[in-house]
């Protein structure tokens, strides 16, 4: 017994520290000079060819059927394009609005879920949303100069709900690193033919010693080790202990952009009535929904 309850609290930490490198994502994605979509491309390369290297170490067999890897390889447009307006947001208004606007992820999978299922909206389902669009709105309203940025974290989170319902299908049938490399793959190759057709090779791509060393980071702990840990961590923890700790990565997220840009991160009262609005919403749906089903 006593070992089961270490393993879980070893596990209960390796999540933390994972959301925690997960939150140090958008701060990376603030440092790093170069556009976001040559942003991403570098991203995803470094964290595809990371994950190879991880499943030529454990003899991870990567076979899948041509149906399934057209599907993952498909799915990485939207992964791909998730991630270029999450990073686009950042740039174009601050870490802490871009974490809270993804944070309407819950909104988005709320409705879309019961849609690709076929099932009932629930009025609980319902009533969350409408309390996250309350969040939201007073964030536009209290931040408009950032209008762009906020548009452009809606779509990311809208983008990044749709991802993860199909990816709840696929994680029935395959191991979540397998899925995840072939995603990383169809996300590079999208990319790639978008910027060949923009003639985006340019100058844009180079990087300086500053931009290479945030990427690796970017690439290889943020991307690749966090997921294998956040993978790794539910062979101890329920699903809903991982939902829920994972929902800090916006908390912990705005509590790093603080320490690195100070000044720059300080916003109007409204915009942090509307994130406590948005975060409680998000921290209580699934304490709630989990009580509903244990009744």
């Amino acid at each position: 017994m006593l070992t089961n309850q270490t393993a879980v609290n070893k596990n209960l930490i390796i999540l933390h520290l994972t959301v925690f490198v997960w939150g140090f994502t958008g701060i990376l994605g603030a440092l790093i000079s170069i556009p976001a979509t040559q942003l991403v491309w570098y991203r995803v390369l470094i964290a595809f060819i990371t994950l190879f290297a991880y499943f030529k170490l454990t003899k991870t067999s990567l076979k899948v059927s041509r149906v399934v890897f057209l599907k993952l390889f498909f799915t990485g447009a939207i992964v791909g394009l998730h991630w270029i307006l999450f990073f686009q947001s950042i740039k174009s208004s601050t870490v802490s609005v871009t974490l809270v606007c993804l944070s309407s992820l819950t909104l988005f999978t709320a409705i879309l879920e019961p849609i690709f299922k076929k099932q009932k909206i629930s009025i609980f389902d319902i009533i969350t949303g409408l309390t996250i669009i309350c969040g939201i709105y007073l964030i536009f309203r209290f931040e408009s100069r950032y209008t762009e940025g906020i548009i452009y974290g809606l779509i990311s989170a809208l983008l990044a709900s749709i991802f993860s319902i199909i990816n709840s299908k696929q994680i029935q049938n395959r191991p979540a690193p397998i899925i995840s490399f072939y995603e990383l793959i169809g996300a590079w190759v999208w990319i790639s033919i978008y910027l060949a057709i923009i003639g985006g090779y340019t100058a844009s791509m180079s990087l300086n010693f500053a931009d290479l060393m945030y990427l690796l980071i970017l690439g290889t702990v943020c991307t690749s080790l966090a997921y294998v840990a956040g993978v790794a961590v539910m062979k101890e923890l329920s699903a809903f202990r991982v939902a829920l700790i994972t929902n800090l990565e916006p908390v912990y997220g705005i509590i790093l952009a603080f320490l690195f840009f100070g000044k720059r991160e300080q916003m109007t009262l409204g915009f942090y009535a509307g994130a406590v609005i948005i975060l409680s919403a998000i921290f209580i749906y699934p304490v709630i929904k989990n009580r509903k089903r244990a009744s």
